[in-house]
């Protein structure tokens, strides 16, 4: 239970503020590879919205499943305690992202002429909602079953990436939404965010099972994407003319090479300790993106 005692790295982690602070982090450097300008709404409204759908995440957790599943830890018993109130913020920052959104960010995000329905277009952030229903979806079909929702966990990862990179590729205004689709930057950090996902629930399984087969199973499974990840990231890094995207995959590169560390040493801390270490390798590399792109 937390309380007066919890340690201070912890409380990112139990106020779901994390994957805020991840998108907010890789949309600077997703701004910093693709457009000379970010204005500064994206940043709260990313932030805002990741929240609320995080929080409703949680929220969800603790409605589908049994109070004494070894899924939940010290982040759900603190939003169980809090749940009324949590749901409130959680609405609350959903409604400050699209309030946001829709009067300071480009109209291409929303569509264009969806009222009339004269020349339609849906905009960019039509993509992303169909993912977040789909992973809501997956999340309830999923609640009771003891596998790792791989699916569920890919659909995250793309949804995260592809709504965090949005906000930067919509201001390029040379290209429409296929092109970040099946861009290598989107592609590699979605691939990033899933195997992030992935680790966690890699973790909490190879905790709760005494099998060295299992464990081996999982080791392999997260080592090897990993590897391979590295491995394009470096080779995009390497092959990408412009200058200010090579220090992109070479975060990626960072990253991917802290969640094999963490993964490596996973027996020596516990399982909240590697969540949050989880999502400091995610930031870690910032610093040396700014360096590398400094005028």
């Amino acid at each position: 239970m937390p309380d007066r005692r919890t340690p201070l790295w912890l409380w990112p982690n139990l106020l779901s503020l994390d994957a805020p602070v991840v998108a907010m982090v890789w949309l600077a450097m997703f701004s910093g590879a693709w457009i000379p300008f970010q204005e500064w709404q994206a940043y709260p409204a990313l932030g805002f919205g990741v929240w609320g759908i995080y929080l409703f995440d949680r929220l969800m957790d603790i409605k589908l499943l049994d109070p004494e599943d070894s899924r939940l830890g010290l982040r759900h018993e603190f939003m169980r305690r809090h749940e009324g109130i949590m749901k409130w913020v959680a609405s609350g920052a959903v409604l400050l992202a699209a309030g946001i959104t829709l009067s300071s960010l480009p109209t291409a995000l929303i569509g264009q002429d969806l009222l009339s329905g004269r020349n339609a277009q849906f905009g960019y952030i039509f993509p992303v909602l169909l993912m977040v229903v789909a992973f809501f979806s997956l999340t309830v079909a999923s609640a009771g079953s003891p596998d790792i929702p791989h699916v569920r966990n890919l659909i995250a990862g793309f949804a995260f990436s592809y709504g965090t990179g949005m906000l930067a590729h919509v201001q390029r205004g040379t290209e429409e939404i296929m092109h970040l689709l099946v861009s290598p930057e989107m592609l590699c950090f979605a691939l990033l965010c899933a195997l992030n996902i992935s680790a966690i629930h890699f973790w909490e399984r190879s905790r709760s099972s005494h099998d060295p087969e299992v464990k081996a199973a999982h080791e392999i499974f997260l080592t090897l994407p990993l590897a391979v990840l590295g491995g394009a990231a470096l080779l995009f890094a390497r092959s990408d003319d412009p200058s200010m995207t090579r220090p992109f995959f070479y975060a990626i590169l960072i990253s991917a090479g802290l969640l094999f560390v963490v993964n490596r040493n996973r027996s020596r801390f516990s399982l909240d300790a590697l969540r949050v270490m989880a999502d400091a390798a995610m930031v870690a590399p910032f610093p040396v993106f700014l360096a590398l792109t400094a005028k």
